[in-house]
């Protein structure tokens, strides 16, 4: 999986709503459109940021559907979708769609609301669904967020999903944020395996332990910045000004959870989107936090690179 076309910035997208909370289907396209601009090589669509969950399964793939029209302005944007459910059969059908549709993989939490599974279940869970959706030369990743799904990813069940299909399992993306599983990570597949951190922080220490790059909520807004790191990187020029304004962002952008809402919020005030609404569970920041964070955050994300 050591393939440079996936490796850089990867936004994890939010998902435009309208003011009764359905999806925005129209705007999906732009905003792709805009985040492809800013210098993202590529997105995760209905991620935790895009508030996968809440939507229904007509709902999640009309939008992947949508989605696939970054193509006809950016052919090589690289096209994720978070796929995953607690049920094995519709977390397959979705695969499906995804991979007709063109993606070109998927990002899959495990089956969640089973938060006493050992390795043999999820193993045999995800099993099934590389074995009967995900196909050659397209790739599943692992989502390991345990402390939003309560279902952590061993690396022994990493390591047998690798030996099981060494060409259709692709990696994780991790949004722990716990440093120690970048270097452990490394140590078991080095390159073999794509590994995305969830965490602007870790964006370079990812990418100096053969990292793939990073899945972030904070690169709906902050693609020149991160792109402008992920270039200096390549070339092996002093980034240390751009590490710091991007870990500064990250901190200001952490007081604000959930991130959903927070983003979108900045889009509007910065980037002049429309003021989309999160859908509840979740609720959308008020007026004297929109200034806050927008005041805070546009020092580090608007400057020059």
């Amino acid at each position: 999986m050591n393939n440079k076309n996936f490796h850089g910035v990867f936004a994890a997208a939010v998902t435009p709503l309208l003011e009764d909370f359905s999806p925005d289907y129209d705007a999906i396209p732009p905003f792709l459109d805009f985040l492809a601009d800013q210098g993202c090589h590529g997105t995760l669509i209905l991620g935790t940021t895009g508030e996968g969950p809440s939507f229904s399964f007509n709902e999640r793939s009309k939008i992947f559907k949508v989605a696939t029209e970054i193509r006809q302005t950016h052919p090589n944007f690289i096209l994720y979708a978070g796929t995953g459910t607690p049920s094995m059969q519709e977390t397959i059908e979705l695969n499906k769609i995804v991979f007709d549709l063109g993606f070109d993989g998927v990002v899959v939490l495990p089956p969640y609301y089973f938060r006493k599974a050992n390795d043999d279940g999820l193993f045999a869970w995800f099993y099934e669904v590389i074995n009967r959706s995900v196909p050659k030369g397209r790739f599943l990743l692992g989502y390991h967020i345990p402390a939003v799904s309560g279902v952590p990813l061993t690396m022994e069940l990493l390591e047998r999903l690798k030996d099981a299909f060494p060409d259709r399992f692709g990696g994780i993306k991790d949004s722990s944020g716990d440093q120690k599983q970048i270097v452990e990570f490394e140590s078991i597949f080095g390159s073999d395996l794509l590994y995305y951190v969830g965490n602007d922080r870790l964006f370079l220490k990812a990418l100096n332990h053969h990292g793939a790059g990073m899945i972030t909520a904070l690169s709906n807004v902050s693609g020149k910045l991160a792109s402008a790191i992920w270039e200096k990187h390549l070339s092996d020029a002093p980034y240390l000004n751009l590490e710091d304004k991007l870990n500064h962002a990250r901190s200001v952008l952490e007081k604000y959870p959930p991130f959903a809402p927070t983003i979108k919020a900045i889009l509007h005030r910065l980037y002049k989107f429309p003021f989309w609404s999160a859908r509840p569970p979740l609720e959308n920041l008020n007026q004297e936090n929109i200034e806050l964070i927008t005041e805070n955050i546009s020092k580090y994300i608007l400057d020059g690179f």
